[in-house]
């Protein structure tokens, strides 16, 4: 695939924020990202320590940041990385925003190229497995959790969030909720 460029403007602080398919010399930022990320201090740390973001990761998946800059080559602002199986779902693997780009709007706006680029990909919903305090904010882009994905130690000693994220927005500009309803919780 070539790297196809999306010109989106917002996030940043108003300036241009550029969605590009990642580009194997992005390898070390995206692994930094990965590693310094605040998200995964205290217990969480774990299961970042010694993760890589590796060129053939690159090269193999569907993996694209959002730089700032007009032309795309700012500072990298997050990423994600899309699994797309012919057979299963379409899953997200990884979706990082960095530190000093929270609250901007980048992870929206990787969230809305990331259905984009599963629709032009056959698919109709993303699979989330989500970092636990992650839930927050894939429930507020339309994500519905659908159950739990037990830990498995000591990589991960926690249990994660399972999401689905349609492709398609269930969400008309009246905030009104189209689709399924919310799963209620029954109190004992």
């Amino acid at each position: 695939m070539g790297s196809r460029r999306s010109g989106i403007r917002g996030g940043a602080r108003g300036g241009a924020v550029v969605i590009r398919r990642a580009e194997e010399r992005d390898a070390g930022r995206l692994t930094r990202m990965v590693r310094t990320s605040g998200a995964y201090e205290g217990p969480y740390a774990a299961m970042v320590d010694g993760y890589r973001v590796g060129p053939d990761y690159i090269s193999a998946h569907r993996v694209f940041v959002a730089v700032g800059g007009e032309c795309g080559d700012g500072e990298v602002l997050g990423f994600y990385a899309l699994m797309v199986d012919p057979v299963g779902p379409a899953e997200l693997d990884l979706l990082f925003v960095a530190d000093r780009a929270q609250g901007l709007g980048i992870g929206r706006l990787l969230i809305e190229h990331l259905r984009g680029e599963a629709r032009r990909a056959g698919a109709g919903r993303v699979r989330i497995v989500s970092h636990p305090p992650a839930e927050g904010f894939y429930r507020s882009v339309g994500a519905r959790r659908i159950g739990t994905v037990p830990a498995y130690p000591p990589a991960v000693a926690w249990d994660r969030p399972e999401l689905s994220l349609p492709v398609e927005p269930e969400f008309s500009g009246e905030s009104e909720f189209w689709g399924e309803p919310e799963p209620s919780v029954e109190s004992t």
